[in-house]
């Protein structure tokens, strides 16, 4: 289901709503094969009765359980009920006892609360626009029944869920103090939804630039992804996804510079061994921007290649990215051949930290710090510091 801005959907259009493959064949998985499904306040009328038709004569779509429209969300049937139980959004005219079945209506509703829920939103937030969306007021009795979501009972209660979830596989990342767009990455990653991973991420990159990005939204998914991964064994198929979708987002990002303004450009590549790229395509996203030049070699670069591509482009800085602690070695610094014209060497990453640098190599920590620092070296301004 994408949360594309336009698209909400309404109630009268079900099958439209979420847009998803997966949801047709829920769907078809309950409702095929011919079978009738009972209507729990009447037993002995199957809902493909003549009674199922409306005044145009098509058909309704009859009613789900709990289960099949789990299958069609792609969440657990304990968050419907949840939702149901907290936020008033469940079947319309269900009764304490009897089972829960979902009308066309009903989860259309729940669309767009999950639409909401990827854009950022709050659970609580992302009900009361589905509500309000639908036109579908909360009845007294349920409202009287649901435990208030901003009680600090219902918070310790959440996390300790979220835990139990994550430990046994559940659909959510911890991304404590996330912000909402954060928030709604991780839950786009974690549905396996690549087309909305990479529209957030092209959204938030035009309204706050790649680097903002990485560091606000696109690095705490990550890290949440890789403790995952540390405490459950598992979301390994998270990290891949992300990362193709970050890549071809910077990529995307990256503008050409027929003109760039510096006259010889900076050399962009990643130690040997270091296979952790990523941040060196946001440094060069961020560098075209402004209007700076750059020679992309990308990850994992032997030694000699970079020293032939020295000798070949007279670069006027060469910023080696190690990201992983062990990768980094002060020797890949002193093995780039001295040229006609200096070579500044930038040691970029926290995979430098405790490497001893050769003197005409500067340490980089952050991707924000690198930015500003490279642009006004090779401008001319060699003095200045960020």
């Amino acid at each position: 289901m994408s949360p594309d801005d336009g698209g909400m959907g309404t109630a009268s259009e079900p099958a439209r709503t979420g847009g998803s493959t997966k949801g047709d064949v829920a769907l078809a998985d309950v409702s095929g094969g011919g079978t009738a499904v009972e209507d729990p306040e009447n037993p002995e009328k199957p809902e493909d009765s003549e009674d199922s038709t409306d005044s145009t004569g098509v058909v309704a779509e009859p009613p789900l359980p709990v289960a099949a429209v789990a299958r069609r969300l792609g969440i657990a049937p304990s968050t419907l009920r949840t939702w149901d139980r907290r936020y008033g959004v469940g079947p319309t005219g269900h009764t304490t006892g009897s089972h829960r079945r979902y009308a066309p209506g009903d989860i259309a509703r729940l669309e767009i609360m999950q639409r909401a829920l990827l854009k950022g939103a709050a659970p609580a937030e992302a009900a009361e626009y589905a509500l309000r969306a639908t036109g579908e007021p909360e009845e007294p009795d349920r409202v009287a029944e649901r435990v208030p979501a901003n009680q600090s009972a219902n918070h310790s209660a959440n996390q300790s869920a979220n835990q139990s979830a994550n430990h046994h596989g559940g659909r959510r990342l911890p991304l404590p103090g996330g912000s909402p767009a954060a928030r709604g990455l991780g839950r786009a990653a974690m549905a396996m939804d690549d087309e909305s991973v990479q529209r957030m991420i092209a959204d938030a990159i035009a309204a706050d630039g790649v680097v903002a990005v990485w560091d606000g939204v696109v690095r705490p998914v990550l890290a949440a992804v890789e403790s995952r991964w540390a405490y459950a064994g598992d979301c390994v198929e998270i990290e891949h996804l992300v990362n193709e979708c970050v890549l071809a987002a910077m990529i995307r990002a990256t503008p050409l510079v027929p003109r760039p303004r510096n006259p010889r450009p900076v050399l962009l590549c990643c130690v040997p061994g270091e296979t952790h790229s990523l941040p060196l395509y946001v440094l060069r996203a961020a560098l075209a921007r402004r209007e700076v030049g750059t020679l992309m070699l990308g990850a994992a670069v032997p030694g000699q290649a970079l020293a032939a591509a020295v000798r070949r482009t007279a670069p006027a800085a060469v910023a080696i990215w190690a990201q992983v602690p062990g990768q980094a070695d002060g020797r890949t610094l002193l093995d780039v051949p001295r040229t006609r014209q200096r070579v500044h060497l930038f040691a970029c990453g926290p995979g430098w930290l405790d490497v001893d640098l050769p003197g005409r190599a500067e340490r980089l920590d952050d991707l924000a710090g690198a930015v500003e620092r490279i642009e006004s070296f090779v401008l001319g301004d060699r003095d200045s510091t960020t």
